[in-house]
């Protein structure tokens, strides 16, 4: 004779305390995932008051620079990178609060604003200032930045109207020669900077040193921008730099 076993069933009490772990584990799960994947459960973006530029308190990166002149304390420009774990359309609205407190007018005419990208210009206290916002994996990547005019005049690189401006500097011990927009312009070591307007565009430039090879690459400027090109003092070019 074959004899079943069944399993011995648990008492009603006792099933109902085991469905009771079973939600719990359920629910700390989910908490736990809401504080590793914060996306998932949108909270209201805070302002951090520590920010040197506007920021939410909810970031996974953030870095600030800026840009200096020798002899001038304030900065020429100030930029904030960031990304933070939101929508983009909650992180376009917090910047469009925030900013708008710190009394930066958006100039409409000149928004652009799309599903994984938004463009805007502004006129702060200080200056031009821009935001940029692209989606960014689970996020939203952030590029905000102010220019101070005040300390572009002091430093005599502010461009023209509708212009942009181009700084050449030569810290070398030899002299150095930019070719640009049909125009050599040689600089002998130890002298000032050199500055000179263009249109906005894209440009190609040259720069060289006597006993080196020369240097090629191509610089686009937008109107109201100032960069500077530089030999340093090993006879290298080094990279454009926007100084405004």
């Amino acid at each position: 004779m074959t004899t079943a076993r069944h399993g011995a069933r648990a008492p009603a009490r006792w099933r109902m305390f085991a469905y009771g772990l079973v939600l719990l584990a359920m629910c700390l799960l989910a908490a736990s995932a809401g504080a590793s994947l914060p996306h998932l459960f949108p909270t209201t973006l805070t302002l951090d008051s520590d920010a040197r530029l506007p920021a939410p308190t909810r970031y996974t990166y953030r870095g600030i620079h800026t840009t200096l002149m020798r002899g001038v304390e304030a900065p020429l420009r100030v930029r904030l990178e960031a990304t933070v774990p939101a929508a983009l359309n909650d992180v376009l609205a917090f910047y469009r609060t925030e900013l708008r407190k710190l009394g930066w007018q958006e100039q409409r005419d000149d928004a652009v604003i799309g599903a994984d990208h938004v463009q805007l210009a502004f006129v702060s206290p200080l200056g031009p200032a821009a935001l940029k916002l692209d989606r960014k994996d689970s996020g939203t990547s952030v590029h905000l930045v102010q220019k101070n005019a005040d300390t572009a005049t002091k430093a005599n690189v502010l461009p023209e109207p509708g212009q942009a401006k181009l700084v050449f500097s030569n810290i070398g011990d030899k002299e150095a020669v930019l070719e640009i927009n049909e125009q050599t312009i040689p600089r002998v070591a130890g002298t000032n900077a050199v500055a000179l307007d263009l249109v906005p565009g894209k440009y190609s430039y040259g720069l060289s040193v006597a006993g080196r090879l020369a240097t090629t690459n191509t610089l686009t400027v937008a109107a109201g921008d100032t960069w500077e090109l530089t030999v340093g003092r090993d006879g290298d070019a080094w990279p454009p730099l926007q100084l405004y």
